[in-house]
């Protein structure tokens, strides 16, 4: 079903239309959003006409997504959880700013152009000078860019769309290159020659969250940019070098045999006894004739390999370090483009790094200095955006000093100015930035901002110098003044390089609020809330959005730091295109078919054996596609998860679940409208409503405790536990107790058509209506949807007037609703109902209402009979007797419940012995007594059977629970979700057994 009304773009929603009759995401998901974005509702401006305004303050960013991509799973948790947080501080009263923004994603977006331009025009990058390529982006941009914005709305972000900022934006760059500035005025960006990751295929320096370490078991061939057959990975070779002098052989065993041609040494450990007679002797290369010094450094491993370690500074992290350590030289012998350089002689010079590893083997061979190969486990170093394998090479780049600013982040959070949640990633924040390295902020791409600092060219000046400005005019004089010459005596080069997205991105809580002028946003804003993100960008993003906003502004960017977890597939794995386990959220709000899933996969690029695992995945998991769930189930099964918990696994089928909650919720509306519809007399206000009957104190006391729960956990932003409370209180206090008890009182020919139905039908109204606030934030669009129906009158008096930015419902308003007596006790009443149903179910009395006994202690006798009514409708029993074996005082009879029919008595005798029992408590038990032999006969197999399934279920839990390994390495959760099994089969086979027991000594009747 879908919303046809004539509502033009922007306008209200017409509510006044017929009620469907089923819940429809399509319908209830139309026009809203529109709505609430035009009349800027998402606005803190808004914040100055509410009634309930209060004087605070709540900002935060939404972690940009790259303006190539479209959303997943993982941006979708991230908005569900921010904008719960948002819409819940904007019902308080708050002034909120949430501002979307999207990153520029430098090499992601020069990729994809650059793919665009070879598949359509047959061109390289090359083809282009650097200002026409840059057009090629700027018009991809504008064609495409809007896409990632529109994916937000339909996710239902209540952002502040009039602030966007994009982070080529000219005032977002303004920002960055006043960033770069004072941070090399005072000496914290620096150039230098250092050893970076090098994407040969991007020919360019990229930063170490787009390394992906790929593990290797063994030998494994893979596909590389730029060859034609695959490569293999996994082999470890070894071959000797001999020495100078006396034609010692010393072995070592290496990875990445082309690279031997660069190696300058050989290292061993000092104490190692093997090569003792070798220490301070020289190896001969066998191929450029090179001397190689035999070193000794205290951390080679002995156990190694050989135990010796050739030393390559120039392509290998450990070894330049081993360089700086000993002074060794640092010979680079593949070149940006992946080629080997001409120090390797002219048959290598020009030829592919990795066609090059078989002719070094070869050779080394020919010289009989190959000494084999064996298989070797690793992980490979992976570019993620262009596949390519990645090449340590040395390279003069920019980088940040970080251990000052580093150690100041790490004090902040000792000094609880800042704080980390969930407290678990604290350790590792101050263990990550205790050793952080420098970082390499330059980029060789021509997408990005490119650095503002230019090298300085003067007649005697033979070594060029770098000076850096916020324009090229301002770099000119600063170079003048440095060098004592006249402006127009300078000449500069601009550094082509651009800078690392994570730069400009690692700005974005203040420069998206006019940074560096002193706006009145930043006045206000500044810092942030909160800063909310996926933990895997702890280090990337938010410890360097600390050190530089600490240094640039001189401040926190904000003051809490809420992480949540990756976002797994229902097997617990990370979600992977080349595992066929990555779910389009898109896909889920509208629904998709097999057929399109499956195109999906075959236009993912992938390699042809992943593409064969990922179409076999799809067609497992989603056999008949994925059904349209809409958004406000989407979220709210995100947000049942523990965002503060390990991972989320999620599945379809937890959406589904949360669709049919939200089919729940558009039936009890349905239901309270109709009562409504009925009862002409005026609703009793929240604050004026006094419950009197017992159901109705029960239900509005249990509201009360809804409430106060939402408030501790959104407090704590434990949005998992807040939203358990709301649908628990929804499906099994509103709809699975209380409707079922109020049924006979609102029923149009009810015989107590007065003060009973009127104080009911308040009561409804404002539990329906409070509910719905309380999830307004989970699940905007329907709650929105219900919402206006249900004020309706109201609504249309005030056409403007909004759930999302009515009041959220405070437990301090309901405190004269709050019954802790009446929720204690009628927690007897449901485990009463739960035995009467089990029993009842046993004995296959589906329909039937038998007669039932309860024995128990006179005050559970006055429970039940304080709830005689309850009891009757909900264990569907007809009659039950309520005896006390020590004796009660009590009425002779209970009161007839709503539908006038007797429930029973209080009785002075016991049950009939041979009934069939189930246990309340310790001091209550029900009975039912079993009328004939055949009814015993079927109870007893019945039972039998029961017993037979449970026996090696139980034997299988146990065996698990008393399990070495289960206890050691899983998780106490699951240890404690197993214990509970195991105790649920324990007591549900005693139960059995007691009641086979019993039959067995059962009476008949002929």
């Amino acid at each position: 079903m879908v919303y046809t009304a004539h509502t033009p773009p922007g306008t209200k929603k017409d509510t006044n239309t017929p009620f469907p009759s089923s819940y429809s995401p399509e319908y209830v998901e139309s026009r809203w959003y529109e709505w609430w974005e035009k009349e800027g509702f998402f606005r803190p401006e808004q914040h100055e006409g509410l009634p309930h305004a209060v004087d605070q303050t709540f900002c935060l960013c939404i972690p940009p997504p790259n303006v190539t991509g479209s959303l997943h799973l993982g941006h979708a948790l991230t908005v569900a959880v921010e904008d719960t947080l948002v819409r819940w501080k904007r019902m308080q009263g708050l002034r909120v700013l949430w501002v979307p923004g999207c990153d520029h994603a430098g090499i992601a977006t020069q990729t994809v152009v650059e793919r665009k331009l070879l598949r359509e025009r047959g061109k390289h990058r090359r083809s282009f000078s650097r200002q026409e390529f840059l057009q090629e982006v700027w018009s991809w941009k504008n064609e495409t860019g809007e896409e990632i914005y529109q994916q937000l709305r339909q996710l239902g972000a209540s952002l502040d769309w009039s602030r966007a900022c994009f982070t080529m934006d000219p005032g977002f760059s303004r920002a960055v290159t006043e960033a770069f500035v004072r941070l090399s005025d005072s000496g914290l960006i620096y150039r230098s020659e250092a050893l970076v990751n090098w994407s040969c295929a991007l020919e360019s320096a990229i930063s170490d969250i787009e390394v992906d370490l790929k593990e290797l078991p063994g030998p494994t061939m893979l596909s590389v940019p730029g060859y034609e057959r695959t490569v293999e990975f996994g082999t470890l070779f070894t071959f000797a070098y001999q020495t100078e002098d006396d034609g010692v052989e010393v072995c070592v065993s290496t990875t990445r045999p082309e690279t031997m041609l660069g190696d300058v040494a050989v290292a061993v450990h000092p104490d190692d006894p093997r090569y003792q007679a070798l220490h301070g002797k020289q190896c001969r290369h066998p191929f450029t004739h090179r001397l190689l010094p035999v070193i000794t450094d205290p951390s080679i491993d002995m156990t190694l390999g050989t135990g010796a370690m050739k030393v390559t500074p120039a392509h290998d992290h450990t070894d330049f370090l081993l360089s700086q350590t000993h002074s060794l030289p640092r010979l680079t012998v593949i070149g940006g483009d992946g080629t080997m350089t001409p120090p390797c002689g002219q048959w290598l010079q020009g030829v592919k790094r990795f066609d090059a590893r078989q002719l070094v083997v070869e050779a080394l061979a020919e010289k009989k200095l190959f000494r084999g190969r064996r298989d070797h486990a690793m992980n490979l170093p992976v570019c993620s955006r262009s596949g390519d394998v990645i090449e340590p090479l040395i390279r003069k780049q920019w980088f940040v000093r970080c251990s000052e600013m580093a150690q100041r982040a790490v004090q902040a959070v000792e000094d609880g100015e800042l704080e980390i949640i969930p407290q678990i990633h604290t350790k590792t924040w101050k263990n990550w930035l205790s050793s952080i390295s420098d970082w390499c902020i330059s980029r060789q791409l021509w997408w990005g901002h490119q650095i503002p600092a230019y090298q300085v060219e003067l007649p005697e000046n033979q070594e060029g110098q770098w000076v850096w400005g916020r324009t090229e005019d301002e770099a000119r004089q600063r170079a003048a003044l440095q060098y004592g010459v006249k402006p127009e005596a300078v000449a500069l080069t601009r550094d082509p390089d651009v800078l690392d997205t994570w730069f400009s991105s690692a700005l974005f809580p203040f420069a998206m609020l006019g940074w560096p002028d002193e706006t009145p946003d930043l006045q206000r804003f500044y810092p942030n809330s909160i800063l909310e993100t996926g933990s895997d960008l702890i280090f990337f993003w938010a410890a360097r959005m600390v050190m530089l906003g600490s240094v640039l502004t001189g401040r926190l960017p904000f003051k809490q730091i809420l992480l949540h977890p990756l976002v797994r597939d229902k097997h617990g794995r990370k979600m992977s295109k080349s595992l066929g386990n990555v779910i389009d959220p898109l896909d889920i709000i509208h629904g998709v078919s097999l057929e399109k899933l499956l195109e999906k996969v075959v236009e993912g690029n992938l390699d042809p054996r992943e593409q064969l695992v990922a179409l076999v995945a799809q067609r497992t998991d989603f056999p008949n596609g994925i059904p349209g769930c809409g958004t406000d189930a989407l979220r709210f099964a995100l947000c049942s998860n523990s965002i503060q918990g390990d991972a989320i696994s999620l599945s379809v089928s937890q959406v589904l679940t949360c669709r049919n909650f939200c089919n729940k919720m558009w039936q009890t509306l349905r239901f309270t409208l109709g009562a409504l519809e009925d009862n002409p007399t005026p609703l009793t206000s929240l604050d004026q409503i006094r419950p009197v009957g017992v159901m109705d104190q029960w239900i509005c006391s249990r509201l009360y405790s809804t409430v106060e729960r939402c408030e501790r956990h959104l407090q704590a932003y434990e949005l998992h536990s807040a939203a358990s409370s709301l649908q628990d209180f929804w499906v099994h206090s509103l709809c699975d107790v209380y409707l079922e008890c109020v049924k006979p009182v609102l029923a149009p020919a009810a015989a107590d058509g007065g003060p009973s139905r009127q104080q009911a039908c308040s009561v409804l109204f404002h539990c329906v209506g409070v509910s719905l606030a309380l999830l307004a934030p989970f699940m905007p669009f329907i709650t929105e949807e219900l919402w206006q129906r249900l004020h309706a009158p109201s609504a249309a008096a005030t056409p403007q007037a909004s759930l999302c930015l009515q009041p959220y419902p405070r437990s301090s308003q309901l405190a004269h609703c709050h019954f802790p007596e009446v929720e204690r006790d009628f927690l007897l009443v449901q485990e009463v109902v739960r035995v009467a149903r089990t029993l009842r179910a046993q004995c296959g009395l589906t329909r039937e209402k038998p007669a039932m006994w309860a024995v128990c202690s006179p005050p559970e006798a006055q429970m039940l009979l304080r709830f005689q009514s309850a009891v009757g409708t909900l264990g569907r029993v007809s009659s039950l007797q309520v005896f006390c074996p020590h004796g009660a005082d009590g009425p002779a009879h209970l009161t007839a419940p709503p539908s006038g029919s007797p429930v029973g008595v209080v009785s002075h005798t016991p049950p009939p012995s041979g009934s069939l029992v189930g246990v309340v408590s310790h001091t209550c038990q029900l009975h039912l007594h079993v009328q004939n032999a055949s009814d015993v006969d079927q109870q007893v197999e019945r039972l039998t059977q029961r017993r037979n399934k449970l026996v090696p279920r139980l034997e299988e839990a146990l065996h698990t629970l008393r399990s070495p390994d289960f206890l050691s390495k899983a998780p106490a959760r699951v240890q404690q979700q197993m214990e509970n099994k195991v105790s649920a089969l324990q007591q549900e086979l005693k139960t059995i057994e007691e009641q086979l027991e019993a039959l067995e000594v059962t009476p008949t009747t002929e």
